[in-house]
């Protein structure tokens, strides 16, 4: 009896050995994709329930790897934009500067500026403009051939005067600064009076001092006079613009003999500025 059993089993052990070869003979002989139909077919009862064992710790994964990949886009888009915010601004502050050189290129060939003055060009480096005093620094001085009392201007008129110098930086007080004082004239009929500041606001001019006996009109313009009077003249050239009138009663010119007008330079957001050095003292 014992002996039938080893036998058998020893049979038993044949056939499976077999049959293991036919099976890896005929998944061999249909290829890659046989044997791997054959391999799932084994094990995807396993793998079902590992993939469900799994699926939230995979999720897990997942998100904090979505997660942390957003973060880096979202931190390299910031940066991007924040690239194009400043080349924007400064693609502005250039337009706005090639502005003002256009302008004061138009204001030097129109004439308004007489011969035997020379421009020095000056960025403007500080400002301290209060209620009574008004004055800014730029970055030229003697070491450019500017002196005190030259005078000033951009692109629209005038704006100053050089009041004091350094050997590289200049202090300019403007038109609007409570001391100031500019002998000017009305085109085209020739009246003449004096330039003050209004007292508390920069963009207002007064011009004082005129004939009570003649009239001046809103939207006239005024331009320095240039006096010139027994040796002494005006630190001012003549018709160097300065500003359209923009109020002027009757009443206030018989009474006060004054009208306000409007300066064509804006005082308060002076960038660029040129000196205009040399000519007559």
């Amino acid at each position: 009896m014992y002996r039938k059993q080893v036998r058998r089993r020893r049979a038993i052990l044949a056939l499976l050995i077999i049959g293991s070869f036919a099976l890896l003979t005929i998944t061999y002989g249909q290829g890659s994709n046989g044997l791997q139909r054959g391999v799932a077919t084994i094990f995807s009862p396993v793998q079902s329930v590992a993939d469900r064992a799994l699926k939230p710790a995979r999720d897990m994964v997942n998100w904090f790897d979505e997660t942390f990949d957003a973060r880096g886009e979202n931190a390299k888009l910031h940066s991007e934009v924040e690239t194009l915010r400043k080349e924007a601004v400064g693609a502005k502050a250039a337009i706005a500067e090639n502005q003002q050189l256009r302008k004061q290129v138009e204001l030097d060939g129109s004439g308004a500026i007489p011969s035997g003055y020379k421009a020095v060009t000056g960025r403007v480096i500080s400002r301290s403009p209060t209620v009574w005093y008004a004055d800014l620094t730029i970055d030229v001085g003697s070491g450019n051939g500017v002196q005190p009392e030259d005078p000033v201007v951009n692109g629209d008129g005038l704006v100053g005067t050089v009041s004091s110098v350094t050997g590289s930086s200049a202090q300019v007080q403007l038109i609007a600064d409570g001391g100031s004082a500019v002998g000017a004239k009305v085109v085209p009929s020739g009246i003449q009076g004096m330039i003050k500041a209004e007292v508390g606001e920069p963009g207002t001019l007064i011009l004082d001092f005129i004939d009570s006996a003649k009239h001046v009109f809103k939207g006239q313009n005024v331009v320095t006079s240039g006096w010139s009077v027994q040796g002494l003249a005006s630190r001012y050239p003549p018709n160097i613009p300065i500003g359209e009138i923009t109020k002027a009663p009757i009443l206030q010119q018989e009474s006060q003999q004054q009208v306000q007008l409007r300066p064509f330079a804006d005082l308060r957001n002076l960038e660029i500025v040129q000196v205009l050095t040399g000519g007559s003292r």
